[in-house]
């Protein structure tokens, strides 16, 4: 199959089925594991990606520790079945490195550092099943592992992807078929309630007339994607509440 082939039909509709403007599926679930302080498994589409927290706990390596902050440690890696291709190394390849240090940068915008001073918290994502928009996947799942631990934060960091379908239609939350026989594909962190820009990567070069439609639609993107996580964190919430019985009413 060649590149830059048409992803949307004559009808509107993409290879999946979906709209230009519309997200994939997106299944999320918090508390998954109970070891951890916080965690998280979230599904778009077929990627699929659990989150676990640690801490806030005291800083293993003492020379590191900062008096006014709290020091945010992230490590992405891949499951070895995750892709059709076989892995030698799952963790600690250029490709998880960068995306552990993207993932950091979008934590450290939303994470209230300044309350835990001589503190550290390790955030861990491991991608079990790859089929695009992995980072985007990642920061969300991160952000609901984040909420479960109970650590403030400013407010919601969001990501999604963007692209263009047919060379001019911006196209949302790209797969995997998508990103190999389209165009390039923009992938952007943001804060969507304050609309905020927290990172802004491109697989390759858009066209400037392209940007900023491609932009804006990764953007209300993120803004939707608040919306699913925020009722993923309010069902969370009741049904703990109501096993511990503090959400019943007597008469």
């Amino acid at each position: 199959m060649s590149r830059n082939r048409e992803l949307i039909s004559r009808i509107g509709l993409r290879l999946d089925g979906r709209r230009a403007n519309e997200l994939r599926r997106i299944r999320c679930k918090m508390g998954v594991f109970s070891q951890p302080d916080g965690s998280a498994y979230i599904e778009q589409g077929l990627t699929k990606v659990l989150a676990a927290v640690y801490g806030p706990h005291q800083v293993r390596n003492r020379q590191k520790a900062q008096h006014d902050t709290c020091i945010i440690n992230t490590q992405f890696s891949m499951a070895v079945f995750s892709t059709n291709e076989r892995k030698r190394r799952p963790r600690g390849d250029r490709k998880s490195i960068e995306l552990s240090i993207h993932l950091q940068q979008a934590l450290q915008a939303v994470i209230e550092t300044d309350l835990y001073p001589w503190s550290q918290i390790d955030v861990y994502v491991e991608v079990l099943h790859a089929d695009g928009g992995i980072y985007a996947a990642c920061v969300n799942a991160a952000t609901l592992a984040i909420i479960d631990a109970g650590i403030p934060i400013k407010e919601y960091v969001c990501a999604c992807t963007a692209s263009l379908a047919n060379g001019e239609v911006p196209m949302l939350d790209v797969s995997h078929q998508e990103e190999m026989l389209g165009g390039p594909t923009l992938t952007v962190a943001a804060l969507p309630m304050s609309g905020k820009v927290v990172l802004m990567e491109m697989s390759q070069r858009f066209h400037l007339d392209h940007l900023p439609k491609v932009l804006k639609t990764a953007l209300e993107g993120c803004k939707d994607i608040k919306e699913i996580l925020d009722e993923a964190v309010k069902g969370h919430v009741k049904e703990m509440g109501s096993a511990t019985g503090w959400a019943n009413t007597t008469s």
